[in-house]
Protein backbone atom coordinates (compact mmCIF):
# COMPACT_ATOMS: atom_id res chain seq x y z
CA UNK A 1 0.00 0.00 0.00
CA UNK A 2 1.32 3.67 -0.82
CA UNK A 3 0.34 6.82 -1.01
CA UNK A 4 -2.94 7.31 -3.06
CA UNK A 5 -4.49 4.12 -2.33
CA UNK A 6 -8.00 4.40 -2.13
CA UNK A 7 -10.73 2.59 -0.43
CA UNK A 8 -14.51 2.88 -0.73
CA UNK A 9 -17.67 2.17 0.72
CA UNK A 10 -15.23 0.43 4.38
CA UNK A 11 -16.69 1.29 7.81
CA UNK A 12 -14.85 3.36 10.47
CA UNK A 13 -14.08 0.41 13.00
CA UNK A 14 -13.23 2.24 16.16
CA UNK A 15 -11.71 4.95 17.92
CA UNK A 16 -7.69 5.29 18.04
CA UNK A 17 -5.06 7.18 20.54
CA UNK A 18 -5.27 11.08 20.46
CA UNK A 19 -8.62 11.23 19.42
CA UNK A 20 -7.85 9.73 15.65
CA UNK A 21 -10.11 6.27 14.60
CA UNK A 22 -8.95 3.68 12.67
CA UNK A 23 -9.70 1.27 9.77
CA UNK A 24 -8.88 -2.48 9.65
CA UNK A 25 -7.85 -3.58 5.85
CA UNK A 26 -6.22 -6.55 4.77
CA UNK A 27 -3.25 -4.02 4.68
CA UNK A 28 -3.44 -3.51 8.47
CA UNK A 29 -4.33 -0.55 10.54
CA UNK A 30 -5.16 2.60 9.10
CA UNK A 31 -5.03 5.55 11.35
CA UNK A 32 -7.78 8.09 10.04
CA UNK A 33 -8.26 11.65 11.27
CA UNK A 34 -11.07 14.49 10.94
CA UNK A 35 -14.26 14.76 10.70
CA UNK A 36 -14.97 11.04 11.38
CA UNK A 37 -16.97 8.70 13.41
CA UNK A 38 -16.81 5.03 14.76
CA UNK A 39 -19.75 3.58 12.28
CA UNK A 40 -19.22 5.54 9.19
CA UNK A 41 -19.35 3.98 6.14
CA UNK A 42 -17.06 6.36 4.26
CA UNK A 43 -14.54 6.60 1.09
CA UNK A 44 -10.74 6.91 2.29
CA UNK A 45 -7.31 7.66 0.94
CA UNK A 46 -4.23 7.36 2.34
CA UNK A 47 -2.37 10.21 2.96
CA UNK A 48 0.57 8.93 4.88
CA UNK A 49 2.75 5.81 4.76
CA UNK A 50 5.56 5.62 7.58
CA UNK A 51 7.24 2.06 8.75
CA UNK A 52 4.04 0.81 9.93
CA UNK A 53 1.92 3.76 10.67
CA UNK A 54 -0.69 4.15 7.90
CA UNK A 55 -2.40 7.79 7.71
CA UNK A 56 -5.67 8.57 5.35
CA UNK A 57 -8.52 11.06 5.29
CA UNK A 58 -12.25 10.63 4.11
CA UNK A 59 -13.00 11.84 0.66
CA UNK A 60 -16.96 11.12 1.60
CA UNK A 61 -19.15 10.18 3.89
CA UNK A 62 -21.67 7.43 2.22
CA UNK A 63 -23.65 6.35 5.38
CA UNK A 64 -23.31 8.24 8.89
CA UNK A 65 -22.33 6.68 12.42
CA UNK A 66 -25.04 6.48 14.99
CA UNK A 67 -22.40 8.16 17.46
CA UNK A 68 -22.92 11.65 16.00
CA UNK A 69 -23.96 14.72 16.76
CA UNK A 70 -24.40 18.04 15.17
CA UNK A 71 -21.38 20.17 15.97
CA UNK A 72 -22.88 23.46 17.14
CA UNK A 73 -19.45 25.81 16.29
CA UNK A 74 -19.21 27.24 13.01
CA UNK A 75 -15.40 26.65 12.93
CA UNK A 76 -15.72 22.89 13.61
CA UNK A 77 -13.20 21.00 10.95
CA UNK A 78 -11.01 24.09 10.95
CA UNK A 79 -9.95 24.52 14.55
CA UNK A 80 -8.54 21.39 16.19
CA UNK A 81 -9.55 22.56 19.79
CA UNK A 82 -13.13 20.86 20.06
CA UNK A 83 -12.42 18.06 17.57
CA UNK A 84 -15.16 16.00 18.82
CA UNK A 85 -18.46 17.92 18.78
CA UNK A 86 -19.52 15.70 15.79
CA UNK A 87 -19.19 12.61 18.57
CA UNK A 88 -22.29 12.43 21.09
CA UNK A 89 -21.23 13.19 24.52
CA UNK A 90 -21.95 9.92 26.25
CA UNK A 91 -19.60 8.13 23.47
CA UNK A 92 -16.95 10.46 24.03
CA UNK A 93 -17.35 9.39 27.50
CA UNK A 94 -17.19 5.90 26.77
CA UNK A 95 -14.02 6.00 24.70
CA UNK A 96 -11.78 7.86 27.29
CA UNK A 97 -12.63 5.50 29.96
CA UNK A 98 -11.37 2.43 27.67
CA UNK A 99 -8.40 4.21 27.21
CA UNK A 100 -7.46 4.47 30.91
CA UNK A 101 -8.12 0.81 30.86
CA UNK A 102 -6.57 -0.24 27.49
CA UNK A 103 -3.28 2.15 29.08
CA UNK A 104 -3.54 0.09 32.28
CA UNK A 105 -3.84 -3.14 30.67
CA UNK A 106 -0.99 -3.24 27.69
CA UNK A 107 1.34 -0.49 29.02
CA UNK A 108 0.95 -0.77 32.48
CA UNK A 109 0.30 -4.49 32.75
CA UNK A 110 -2.25 -3.10 35.47
CA UNK A 111 -5.37 -5.74 35.51
CA UNK A 112 -8.25 -6.60 37.92
CA UNK A 113 -8.63 -2.32 39.01
CA UNK A 114 -11.62 -1.31 39.82
CA UNK A 115 -11.35 1.85 37.18
CA UNK A 116 -14.65 3.66 38.11
CA UNK A 117 -17.08 5.23 35.54
CA UNK A 118 -16.31 8.94 34.45
CA UNK A 119 -17.30 11.79 35.93
CA UNK A 120 -18.74 14.00 33.04
CA UNK A 121 -18.75 17.53 32.75
CA UNK A 122 -21.54 18.89 33.98
CA UNK A 123 -21.05 21.97 31.29
CA UNK A 124 -19.52 20.90 27.88
CA UNK A 125 -19.46 24.45 26.86
CA UNK A 126 -17.86 27.87 27.76
CA UNK A 127 -15.79 25.35 30.54
CA UNK A 128 -12.67 26.92 30.23
CA UNK A 129 -11.25 29.86 32.34
CA UNK A 130 -8.14 30.87 30.13
CA UNK A 131 -7.53 31.16 26.57
CA UNK A 132 -4.76 32.36 24.14
CA UNK A 133 -5.50 34.09 21.24
CA UNK A 134 -2.64 34.43 17.96
CA UNK A 135 -2.96 38.00 15.83
CA UNK A 136 -1.83 37.23 12.21
CA UNK A 137 -1.54 38.89 9.03
CA UNK A 138 -1.58 35.43 7.43
CA UNK A 139 -5.19 34.71 7.72
CA UNK A 140 -6.65 31.05 6.70
CA UNK A 141 -9.51 31.07 4.74
CA UNK A 142 -11.77 28.02 4.18
CA UNK A 143 -12.24 27.15 0.79
CA UNK A 144 -16.35 28.94 0.50
CA UNK A 145 -14.92 32.37 1.39
CA UNK A 146 -12.02 31.54 -0.81
CA UNK A 147 -14.72 30.88 -3.53
CA UNK A 148 -17.16 33.59 -2.22
CA UNK A 149 -15.81 36.29 -4.06
CA UNK A 150 -15.88 38.57 -0.83
CA UNK A 151 -12.96 41.16 -0.69
CA UNK A 152 -11.49 39.65 3.43
CA UNK A 153 -8.57 41.22 5.03
CA UNK A 154 -5.55 39.78 5.64
CA UNK A 155 -5.37 40.34 9.38
CA UNK A 156 -6.71 37.58 12.23
CA UNK A 157 -7.03 37.42 15.61
CA UNK A 158 -8.06 33.40 16.37
CA UNK A 159 -6.23 30.20 17.01
CA UNK A 160 -3.72 28.64 14.49
CA UNK A 161 -5.00 26.01 12.01
CA UNK A 162 -3.59 22.33 12.72
CA UNK A 163 -0.52 21.83 11.09
CA UNK A 164 0.22 25.19 9.73
CA UNK A 165 2.57 27.13 12.28
CA UNK A 166 1.99 30.35 10.66
CA UNK A 167 -1.80 30.58 9.52
CA UNK A 168 -4.47 31.60 11.70
CA UNK A 169 -8.21 32.08 11.33
CA UNK A 170 -10.35 34.87 12.81
CA UNK A 171 -12.45 33.49 15.33
CA UNK A 172 -15.88 34.87 15.21
CA UNK A 173 -17.28 32.95 18.74
CA UNK A 174 -15.89 30.74 20.77
CA UNK A 175 -17.82 28.28 22.72
CA UNK A 176 -14.37 27.26 24.95
CA UNK A 177 -14.87 30.56 27.09
CA UNK A 178 -17.82 32.55 28.85
CA UNK A 179 -18.65 35.76 28.46
CA UNK A 180 -16.88 38.48 27.80
CA UNK A 181 -14.45 36.62 26.61
CA UNK A 182 -15.45 36.48 22.76
CA UNK A 183 -16.83 40.65 23.40
CA UNK A 184 -13.03 41.38 24.40
CA UNK A 185 -11.32 39.49 21.52
CA UNK A 186 -13.77 41.12 18.71
CA UNK A 187 -13.43 44.33 19.84
CA UNK A 188 -9.52 44.24 20.28
CA UNK A 189 -9.71 42.61 16.47
CA UNK A 190 -12.00 45.63 15.36
CA UNK A 191 -9.68 48.11 17.01
CA UNK A 192 -6.53 46.83 15.65
CA UNK A 193 -7.96 46.80 12.06
CA UNK A 194 -9.25 49.74 12.17
CA UNK A 195 -6.41 51.71 13.54
CA UNK A 196 -4.03 49.93 11.41
CA UNK A 197 -1.54 48.14 13.79
CA UNK A 198 0.83 45.71 12.30
CA UNK A 199 -0.21 42.21 13.42
CA UNK A 200 2.09 40.20 13.90
CA UNK A 201 3.75 38.07 11.07
CA UNK A 202 5.54 35.23 12.58
CA UNK A 203 7.69 34.08 9.58
CA UNK A 204 9.44 37.62 9.42
CA UNK A 205 9.13 38.03 13.61
CA UNK A 206 7.76 41.33 13.25
CA UNK A 207 4.59 43.53 13.95
CA UNK A 208 3.33 45.11 17.06
CA UNK A 209 -0.05 43.15 17.85
CA UNK A 210 1.14 39.41 18.70
CA UNK A 211 -1.47 37.54 21.12
CA UNK A 212 -3.71 38.29 23.97
CA UNK A 213 -4.50 35.67 26.75
CA UNK A 214 -8.03 36.29 28.36
CA UNK A 215 -8.66 35.25 31.62
CA UNK A 216 -11.96 34.73 33.90
CA UNK A 217 -12.00 33.64 37.17
CA UNK A 218 -15.17 32.19 38.71
CA UNK A 219 -14.95 35.00 41.02
CA UNK A 220 -15.93 37.60 38.19
CA UNK A 221 -12.37 38.55 37.83
CA UNK A 222 -11.29 38.96 34.29
CA UNK A 223 -7.66 39.45 33.50
CA UNK A 224 -6.74 40.45 29.67
CA UNK A 225 -2.73 40.33 28.60
CA UNK A 226 -1.83 42.29 25.61
CA UNK A 227 1.37 40.48 24.15
CA UNK A 228 3.42 42.86 21.42
CA UNK A 229 6.24 42.05 18.77
CA UNK A 230 7.49 45.35 18.77
CA UNK A 231 8.14 48.25 21.71
CA UNK A 232 6.50 50.35 19.98
CA UNK A 233 5.26 52.78 22.79
CA UNK A 234 2.73 55.22 21.31
CA UNK A 235 0.58 51.86 19.78
CA UNK A 236 1.10 50.43 22.77
CA UNK A 237 -0.27 52.66 25.04
CA UNK A 238 -3.21 53.47 22.32
CA UNK A 239 -4.16 49.56 22.41
CA UNK A 240 -3.92 49.64 26.51
CA UNK A 241 -5.79 52.50 26.54
CA UNK A 242 -8.70 51.30 24.37
CA UNK A 243 -8.94 47.99 26.29
CA UNK A 244 -9.46 50.07 29.56
CA UNK A 245 -12.00 52.33 28.62
CA UNK A 246 -14.22 50.20 26.45
CA UNK A 247 -13.92 47.24 28.88
CA UNK A 248 -14.39 48.32 32.29
CA UNK A 249 -15.15 45.07 33.33
CA UNK A 250 -11.41 43.92 32.99
CA UNK A 251 -10.19 43.56 36.85
CA UNK A 252 -6.39 43.25 35.76
CA UNK A 253 -5.36 44.53 32.42
CA UNK A 254 -1.55 43.79 31.35
CA UNK A 255 0.94 43.86 28.72
CA UNK A 256 4.30 42.37 27.41
CA UNK A 257 6.76 43.40 25.02
CA UNK A 258 8.01 40.27 23.76
CA UNK A 259 10.88 40.16 21.25
CA UNK A 260 11.71 36.55 20.98
CA UNK A 261 10.51 34.15 17.73
CA UNK A 262 8.05 32.38 19.82
CA UNK A 263 4.71 33.44 21.91
CA UNK A 264 6.02 31.92 25.62
CA UNK A 265 6.33 34.31 27.85
CA UNK A 266 7.49 33.02 31.73
CA UNK A 267 10.82 34.54 31.06
CA UNK A 268 9.34 38.22 30.51
CA UNK A 269 8.52 41.24 32.34
CA UNK A 270 4.64 41.55 32.56
CA UNK A 271 3.66 44.98 32.80
CA UNK A 272 -0.02 45.90 35.12
CA UNK A 273 -1.68 48.61 33.00
CA UNK A 274 -4.60 48.88 35.09
CA UNK A 275 -6.36 47.16 37.72
CA UNK A 276 -5.30 44.15 40.28
CA UNK A 277 -2.09 42.44 39.48
CA UNK A 278 -3.76 39.33 40.23
CA UNK A 279 -7.41 37.68 39.53
CA UNK A 280 -9.55 35.00 42.19
CA UNK A 281 -10.57 31.36 41.72
CA UNK A 282 -12.53 30.12 44.71
CA UNK A 283 -12.93 26.68 45.87
CA UNK A 284 -15.00 25.67 48.93
CA UNK A 285 -13.98 28.22 51.59
CA UNK A 286 -10.30 29.13 49.55
CA UNK A 287 -9.32 31.77 48.06
CA UNK A 288 -6.12 31.26 45.18
CA UNK A 289 -4.88 34.61 43.09
CA UNK A 290 -3.84 33.82 39.99
CA UNK A 291 -1.20 35.66 38.26
CA UNK A 292 -0.21 36.56 34.49
CA UNK A 293 2.62 33.27 35.04
CA UNK A 294 0.34 31.15 37.59
CA UNK A 295 -1.09 27.88 36.50
CA UNK A 296 -4.53 27.36 37.89
CA UNK A 297 -6.67 24.24 36.36
CA UNK A 298 -8.41 25.74 32.95
CA UNK A 299 -12.06 24.06 34.07
CA UNK A 300 -12.51 25.65 37.36
CA UNK A 301 -16.00 23.15 38.43
CA UNK A 302 -13.93 19.84 37.49
CA UNK A 303 -10.57 20.91 39.28
CA UNK A 304 -12.91 21.61 42.34
CA UNK A 305 -14.03 17.59 41.21
CA UNK A 306 -11.03 16.36 40.89
CA UNK A 307 -9.36 17.49 43.93
CA UNK A 308 -11.83 16.21 45.71
CA UNK A 309 -11.51 12.86 44.47
CA UNK A 310 -7.50 13.74 45.19
CA UNK A 311 -8.27 14.17 48.57
CA UNK A 312 -10.64 11.34 49.43
CA UNK A 313 -8.08 9.10 48.06
CA UNK A 314 -5.30 10.31 50.50
CA UNK A 315 -7.80 9.30 52.90
CA UNK A 316 -6.38 11.98 55.79
CA UNK A 317 -7.19 11.96 59.10
CA UNK A 318 -5.10 14.99 60.70
CA UNK A 319 -2.24 13.15 61.63
CA UNK A 320 -0.74 12.48 58.37
CA UNK A 321 2.66 13.86 56.67
CA UNK A 322 1.88 14.50 52.85
CA UNK A 323 4.30 15.72 49.92
CA UNK A 324 2.73 16.89 47.46
CA UNK A 325 5.21 16.79 44.38
CA UNK A 326 4.67 18.98 41.28
CA UNK A 327 2.34 21.16 43.28
CA UNK A 328 2.57 23.73 40.96
CA UNK A 329 0.76 27.27 42.77
CA UNK A 330 0.00 24.52 45.81
CA UNK A 331 -3.50 24.25 44.12
CA UNK A 332 -3.66 20.84 45.90
CA UNK A 333 -1.44 21.12 48.74
CA UNK A 334 -3.57 24.08 50.40
CA UNK A 335 -6.86 22.44 49.42
CA UNK A 336 -5.65 19.10 51.67
CA UNK A 337 -3.81 20.81 54.14
CA UNK A 338 -6.42 20.98 56.36
CA UNK A 339 -6.51 17.48 56.65
CA UNK A 340 -3.23 17.07 57.49
CA UNK A 341 -1.23 17.51 59.62
CA UNK A 342 1.73 18.98 57.10
CA UNK A 343 2.29 19.72 53.83
CA UNK A 344 5.72 19.92 51.99
CA UNK A 345 4.84 20.68 47.85
CA UNK A 346 7.94 20.83 45.60
CA UNK A 347 8.19 22.43 42.04
CA UNK A 348 10.29 23.61 39.61
CA UNK A 349 9.38 26.66 38.96
CA UNK A 350 10.42 29.29 41.35
CA UNK A 351 7.68 31.69 40.59
CA UNK A 352 5.09 28.87 41.17
CA UNK A 353 6.09 28.31 44.55
CA UNK A 354 5.89 32.03 45.77
CA UNK A 355 2.01 31.87 44.94
CA UNK A 356 1.86 28.88 46.41
CA UNK A 357 3.24 30.60 49.84
CA UNK A 358 0.99 33.66 49.01
CA UNK A 359 -2.09 31.31 48.79
CA UNK A 360 -1.29 29.45 51.75
CA UNK A 361 -0.87 32.91 53.53
CA UNK A 362 -4.12 33.92 52.05
CA UNK A 363 -6.14 31.24 53.62
CA UNK A 364 -4.83 30.74 57.08
CA UNK A 365 -3.04 27.77 56.23
CA UNK A 366 -0.05 27.56 58.60
CA UNK A 367 0.96 24.13 58.24
CA UNK A 368 2.37 24.05 54.22
CA UNK A 369 6.09 24.78 53.38
CA UNK A 370 7.12 25.02 49.10
CA UNK A 371 10.33 24.61 48.20
CA UNK A 372 11.64 25.14 43.96
CA UNK A 373 13.98 23.23 42.62
CA UNK A 374 14.49 19.90 40.00
CA UNK A 375 12.41 17.44 41.17
CA UNK A 376 15.42 14.84 40.36
CA UNK A 377 17.84 16.74 42.48
CA UNK A 378 15.74 17.89 45.34
CA UNK A 379 13.94 14.64 46.46
CA UNK A 380 16.96 13.03 48.06
CA UNK A 381 17.60 11.36 50.61
CA UNK A 382 18.85 14.46 52.47
CA UNK A 383 15.26 16.35 51.78
CA UNK A 384 13.47 13.41 53.37
CA UNK A 385 15.73 13.54 56.40
CA UNK A 386 14.86 17.08 56.70
CA UNK A 387 11.68 17.45 56.14
CA UNK A 388 10.67 13.86 57.09
CA UNK A 389 9.20 10.93 55.32
CA UNK A 390 5.84 11.22 53.78
CA UNK A 391 2.81 8.93 55.32
CA UNK A 392 1.30 10.43 52.37
CA UNK A 393 2.33 11.46 48.27
CA UNK A 394 0.48 13.37 46.03
CA UNK A 395 2.04 13.25 42.64
CA UNK A 396 0.53 15.55 39.41
CA UNK A 397 3.37 15.73 36.84
CA UNK A 398 3.38 17.17 33.88
CA UNK A 399 2.36 15.08 31.01
CA UNK A 400 5.94 13.43 30.02
CA UNK A 401 4.90 11.62 33.77
CA UNK A 402 7.95 11.04 36.39
CA UNK A 403 11.26 10.84 35.77
CA UNK A 404 13.07 7.62 37.36
CA UNK A 405 15.02 9.40 39.93
CA UNK A 406 11.78 10.56 41.33
CA UNK A 407 9.95 7.05 41.36
CA UNK A 408 12.68 6.03 42.80
CA UNK A 409 13.36 8.27 45.34
CA UNK A 410 8.89 8.02 46.12
CA UNK A 411 10.23 3.87 46.70
CA UNK A 412 12.77 4.99 49.22
CA UNK A 413 10.66 7.32 50.77
CA UNK A 414 8.09 4.20 51.60
CA UNK A 415 4.78 6.29 51.98
CA UNK A 416 1.51 4.48 52.87
CA UNK A 417 -0.34 5.08 50.27
CA UNK A 418 -0.01 7.09 46.66
CA UNK A 419 -1.91 9.37 44.86
CA UNK A 420 -1.01 9.57 41.39
CA UNK A 421 -3.30 12.38 39.34
CA UNK A 422 -2.04 12.39 35.88
CA UNK A 423 -3.21 14.22 32.30
CA UNK A 424 -1.86 11.37 30.46
CA UNK A 425 -2.78 7.98 31.35
CA UNK A 426 -0.33 6.02 29.33
CA UNK A 427 2.78 7.79 31.43
CA UNK A 428 1.04 6.88 34.35
CA UNK A 429 0.51 3.88 33.54
CA UNK A 430 3.87 3.51 32.94
CA UNK A 431 4.87 5.01 35.95
CA UNK A 432 2.92 2.59 37.75
CA UNK A 433 3.98 -0.53 36.29
CA UNK A 434 7.70 0.80 37.92
CA UNK A 435 6.11 1.08 41.16
CA UNK A 436 4.32 -2.42 41.25
CA UNK A 437 7.30 -3.83 43.02
CA UNK A 438 6.08 -2.08 46.29
CA UNK A 439 2.47 -0.74 45.59
CA UNK A 440 -0.63 -2.19 44.58
CA UNK A 441 -3.06 -0.16 42.20
CA UNK A 442 -6.62 -0.22 44.25
CA UNK A 443 -8.79 2.28 42.46
CA UNK A 444 -8.73 4.57 39.44
CA UNK A 445 -11.39 7.21 38.91
CA UNK A 446 -11.01 9.14 35.07
CA UNK A 447 -12.58 12.64 34.98
CA UNK A 448 -13.57 14.57 31.74
CA UNK A 449 -11.83 18.02 32.20
CA UNK A 450 -11.64 18.87 28.38
CA UNK A 451 -15.31 17.89 26.75
CA UNK A 452 -15.46 17.24 23.17
CA UNK A 453 -11.43 16.15 22.97
CA UNK A 454 -9.82 13.38 23.30
CA UNK A 455 -7.96 14.40 26.48
CA UNK A 456 -8.80 12.57 30.00
CA UNK A 457 -7.82 13.50 33.99
CA UNK A 458 -6.74 10.13 35.78
CA UNK A 459 -6.47 9.57 39.12
CA UNK A 460 -4.94 6.59 40.70
CA UNK A 461 -4.63 5.27 44.26
CA UNK A 462 -1.38 3.23 45.28
CA UNK A 463 -1.22 1.32 48.72
CA UNK A 464 1.89 0.13 49.46
CA UNK A 465 2.17 -3.70 49.53
CA UNK A 466 2.54 -6.03 53.17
Amino acid sequence: MSKGTKYEYVEITDFAAEGKCIFKSEDGVIFVEGNVAPGDVVDLEVVRTKKKLKEAIVTKIHKPSTMRAEPYCAHHGVCGGCKWQHIDYQHQLRFKRQQVVDHFERIGKIKNVEINPILPASQTEYYRNKLEFTFSNWRWLTREQMNSGEPFSKNALGFHVPKHFDKIFTVDHCHLQPDPSNAIRNSLHQFGEASNIPYYDVRFNRGILRNVVIRTANSGDIMVIVQFGENDEEAIDRVMLYMKDTHPEITSLNYIVNLKGNDSYQDQDVINYSGQTTIRETMEDLTFLVGPKSFYQTNSAQAYNLFKITREYAALTGNESVYDLYTGTGTIANFVARQAAKVVGVEYVEAAVEDARINSALNGITNTSFFAGDMRRIMNEDFLHKHGKPDVIITDPPRAGMDVPVIETILAAAPSRIVYVSCNSATQARDLALMSGHYEVTKAQPVDMFPHTHHVENVALLLRKG
